[in-house]
């Protein structure tokens, strides 16, 4: 859980679509094949990831920023007075050059990263924030924005029409389109700077966890650990020409599995200490020397923008809109969190000592005890249901799912050009029409960001004379075991799973007319709900029936109650560890210090926190990419908590329904969240779904913890 890494290119992609940035396509095929024109063709057209080069990126993205720029000169030079056809729709219409590049770039930076292509990110990061700031500060262009939004013909056009002025004037004035010419100036500066050390921050990550592994030399090593991570050890250790041993690598979906299972303490220390100190070794890719200057240029900003800090300025736009709104969530759910993990601890404690371990539960020692406690406590072994979580069982299950929904097929398509040969594209129908492709990248492999994330390839949309379907892909970091053998998930990365497809069927069902508002355009803190809410179905009777083992025998009844009680075990745990995040996150942006030390800050507002010494944060801050490989999350990842509170009190509705399934229920969850992306705002959208506001208590509910009598308004 928790794992999207959404905040690739975010920011910039958003403001690109919602710009339709670019010139009309010459009829003449360009000779750098990056600027061809994939919006026609089969399947509504398809990114030719089989044509791409590494040195052709900075010459299609500067042709794709000259076209625009044309773009905008035929919109603010029209003399005619502003109005939404000629000035917002124009915005919205124009061709798609830099978008259809970008798409390219995101994915190379996500999933190809390579030393070549970091070269590209350098050169191109600052270039391209300074050419969002460009269009920003374009004085003619904002004063045709600002007329339309203040005309009184506004009142004459669609309730979407209206909603993408005020998107578009509003996104504007944050980001400075009021500003004078000095504050532009210092505003464009910062923005190229904080470009910079966002791709720093990111390739530091990176590297850390491509060149940093552990190797375990004999075989009682492996004392514990699932036949599948061995397999995928061994793997390891024949890719980096250490026969005979075996190798872990530092992601997550390799450690995490490490730290349950493996019988020897003082490895798991080792290898829980490697993970937790990514981008913090002291090395040349040590974040701690980047995070001050984000912060310090973040801050100084938002001053600018007229904000107190970073925090307030980030959430003008969010559900929350005040930073105190979600503080007052985090907190009103992390005292009974912390309350239940000194239960979880006591529970292991006394395991530790009835082995006469002759030592206090540490860090590297929770999963492994947890899993004690589990056996003991219930007699489920988490081991026993891996071999039923093979990953094409899974994703039936995910195909299950929105066929049940939201009557979605998928059907594998061959001859369509991959970024990677793992990756498979399949065709998304709905009612028997084509609505999109859905693209899946499963495997860690070098130059990936860890992680997992959803990204749109291409927004739906109907402003064309062909109304555009969407393109939009899953990417997870699965280790490959044996060759022909299937890959076995742990049932978080089956959860995962389940978050991350919530998020794609978020874009798949778009239905509206402006790409700006298509899918998942929508605010940080209410994106997280769609894919939280499918969370719920991977422990659905009908989905788990469909997990076999390699045998063809479904899971066991037994293995199923056992999965069902347990539901709220270790709730404690996984809450502390996000919300140690999330809180840090909110503090760190909400603080106006002048200068500001990583590694104090994180143990100083731990401490203050109450943070219990046997977990730590689940994304330390030199390694927390959600915060600073982009700005997605800064200050936002409160937003999983907020799409918890939607998420949990929604799923409700089908249990009230009496079907996880309920067609009525389903048929209101598509009309009013998961198809009008953000062409309503998202609290009248929950209302009209539910009926009421969202309430916090089906959230502590799920999670075990007391309901208390105090509501919390996510108004």
């Amino acid at each position: 859980m928790f794992k999207i890494n959404r905040f690739l290119f975010v920011s910039l992609l958003a403001f690109i679509s919602s710009l339709g940035m670019a010139a009309k396509t010459a009829t003449k095929a360009p000779a750098n094949p990056l600027l061809t024109n994939w919006w026609n063709g089969p399947h509504g057209g398809v990114p030719q990831f089989d044509k791409v080069k590494i040195k052709d990126f900075q010459s299609a993205i500067e042709e794709g920023m000259t076209e625009a720029k044309k773009a905008i000169e035929v919109i603010t030079s029209n003399p005619k007075e502003a109005t939404f056809d000629n000035t917002i729709l124009e915005m919205e219409k124009s061709s798609r050059v830099l978008e259809r590049v970008m798409t390219y770039y995101g994915v190379w930076s996500g999933g190809l990263n390579t030393p070549e292509f970091q070269e590209v990110e350098k050169v191109m990061s600052p270039k391209l924030a300074a050419f969002e700031d460009e269009v920003i500060q374009n004085g003619k262009l904002f004063k045709r924005i600002e007329a339309v939004y203040n005309s009184p013909n506004k009142s004459k056009l669609t309730a979407e029409q209206q909603r993408l002025v005020w998107l578009q004037y509003n996104r504007f004035i944050l980001k400075g389109a009021k500003l004078d010419d000095k504050q532009k100036a210092r505003v464009s500066e910062i923005n190229q700077r904080l470009a910079q050390l966002a791709t720093q921050f990111s390739q530091n990550q990176l590297a850390d966890e491509a060149n940093i592994t552990m190797t375990l030399e004999k075989e009682s090593d492996l004392a514990g650990l699932p036949q599948a991570l061995i397999d995928a050890a061994a793997e390891e250790a024949v890719n980096q020409k250490k026969p005979g041993k075996w190798v872990l690598t530092n992601t997550r979906s390799s450690i995490e599995p490490f730290l349950t299972y493996s019988t020897n303490r003082d490895l798991r220390e080792k290898a829980f200490k490697m993970w937790t100190s990514r981008g913090d070794n002291g090395n040349a890719n040590d974040n701690n020397k980047v995070i001050p200057e984000v912060l310090k240029l973040r801050a100084e900003r938002s001053r600018i923008l007229g904000y107190p800090t970073y925090a307030h300025w980030n959430l003008a736009d969010n559900m929350a809109k005040d930073p105190t709104k979600a503080m007052d969530l985090m907190m009103q759910v992390w005292k009974p969190a912390v309350v239940q993990v000194k239960a979880e601890v006591k529970d292991m404690q006394a395991i530790v000592d009835q082995e006469k371990g002759g030592f206090k539960i540490q860090p590297w020692d929770y999963r492994f005890y947890a899993e004690k406690v589990r056996k003991a406590k219930y007699d489920f072994d988490l081991n026993a249901v891996k071999p039923y979580l093979q990953l094409a069982n899974i994703q039936k299950g995910l195909f299950f799912t929105a066929e049940k929904l939201f009557n979605m097929k998928f059907e594998k398509l061959k001859g369509v050009p991959v970024f990677h040969p793992d990756v498979t594209v399949f065709k998304v129908t709905k009612n028997g029409k084509q609505i999109g492709l859905w693209y899946f990248d499963p495997y860690a492999r070098a130059g990936k960001n860890s992680g997992a994330w959803m990204s749109a390839y291409r927004e739906q949309s109907k402003i064309d004379k062909k109304p555009l379907t969407t393109i939009v892909s899953n990417n997870s970091n699965f280790i490959k075991g044996k060759p022909g053998e299937p890959v076995l998930l742990s049932w978080d990365d089956a959860v995962t799973m389940f978050h991350e497809f919530g998020h794609a069927l978020h874009g798949l069902n778009a239905n509206v007319t402006y790409p700006s508002l298509s899918g998942t355009n929508v605010p940080t803190d209410y994106v997280e709900f769609p894919s939280q809410v499918l969370e719920n179905y991977l422990e659905t009777p009908d989905v788990l029936k469909l997990l076999t083992n390699a045998k063809g025998e479904a899971i066991p009844k037994e293995l199923i109650e056992k999965i069902e009680k347990t539901k709220t075990f270790n709730s404690g745990f996984s809450t502390v560890e996000f919300l140690a995040s999330a809180i840090v996150d909110m503090k760190l942006h909400l603080s106006t210090e002048a200068d500001i030390d990583p590694k104090s800050f994180e143990k100083t507002a731990l401490k203050d926190l109450g943070m219990p010494s046997e977990i730590v944060m689940r994304h330390r801050l030199p390694a927390f990419g959600h915060l600073f490989s982009g700005e997605g999350y800064a200050a936002g990842y409160y937003s999983y908590l907020w799409s918890q509170v939607l998420d949990h009190d929604a799923y409700e509705a089908f249990v009230e329904a009496g079907n996880p399934y309920d067609k009525a229920t389903a048929k209101k969850l598509i009309d009013y969240v998961f198809s009008v992306g953000n062409t309503i705002d998202p609290q009248d959208g929950y209302r009209q779904f539910r009926g009421r506001d969202a309430k916090v208590d089906a959230l502590l509910r799920a999670r075990g913890f007391p309901v208390p009598e105090i509501k919390v308004d996510t108004k």
